[in-house]
């Protein structure tokens, strides 16, 4: 299938590895020209050649950016513009907050979750939207978890957040579908990530079990018996981001396996 997006501008954000990497690749693919962001420059330099030696030189640009700090922000946005012209696909992404049960839980550690979580894309979506709608065309995807509809209680400010996310990603269609720009969350399921790594630990340390062990009930928690790959979620937003998808805006859209049995 032809994803009708050759061409267009890609923001994608926190990828220099896991899911916001293979985000990146899957839209280079298409024909898009990337602009990748992380706070680590050499991780974000090796996403940068591996994206380049798929796709082509051209079309991916790399820019040290920490998505908690609104200037920087502001700075990778003006970079994007100016090396490739106005984005049309924002991809928001970020590492998961503390993982901890809720009375175990510091004021600190929500504030820190909040900014991280849920400000940067909230800053970046007012970036991009202005341009976005003066165009006629934008794509915002939001990458967030299953815990948006199935809480999980070590993951006490990530389930708080996520679900917020949702209702942002609804709020955004409602205001902004009808100017040509579509807004969709995405709630990956475990995926095999450094972030499922280290929720390995937490759970096999309040469980009393190692790591592996941890990691199987992990994979278990899927009707199919694995963890995702970071490229099947990531295939489901280059297609939320693309002109067939053209039609979907608003929605929470599941990639988990069939883990979460609620209906609706």
């Amino acid at each position: 299938m032809d994803l009708g997006i050759d061409g267009r501008v890609a923001m994608v954000a926190a990828a220099s590895k896991g899911i916001g990497k293979a985000c990146a690749m899957a839209l280079a693919r298409e024909g898009c020209r990337v602009s990748i962001c992380a706070r680590g420059a050499e991780a974000l330099e090796a996403a940068r050649e591996e994206i380049a030696a798929a796709a082509g030189e051209d079309m991916v640009m790399d820019f040290v950016a920490d998505v908690c700090v609104p200037c920087d922000l502001e700075a990778w946005l003006r970079a994007t513009e100016e090396t490739m012209g106005p984005a049309d696909i924002v991809v928001t992404n970020t590492g998961g907050p503390p993982a901890a049960r809720f009375m175990d839980l510091t004021d600190a550690q929500w504030m820190a979750g909040v900014d991280s979580t849920l400000m940067n894309v909230v800053r970046l979506s007012r970036l991009v939207i202005p341009g976005m709608a003066e165009r006629g065309w934008g794509r915002l995807v939001h990458i967030t978890s299953l815990v948006a509809k199935q809480p999980n209680d070590i993951l006490t400010i990530s389930t708080t957040l996520r679900a917020g996310l949702s209702a942002l990603a609804r709020l955004q269609s409602n205001q902004h579908a009808g100017r040509g720009i579509t807004a969709n969350a995405v709630l990956p399921g475990n995926t095999l990530t450094d972030r499922q790594y280290h929720l390995a630990r937490v759970r096999a340390a309040e469980l009393g079990i190692d790591e592996t062990e941890a990691l199987a009930h992990a994979a278990a928690a899927s009707p199919m018996g694995r963890m995702a790959d970071p490229s099947e979620i990531a295939d489901a937003v280059a297609f939320l981001a693309s002109e067939r998808a053209s039609y979907i805006s608003g929605i929470s859209l599941l990639v988990d396996g069939g883990a979460v049995q609620a209906i609706g």
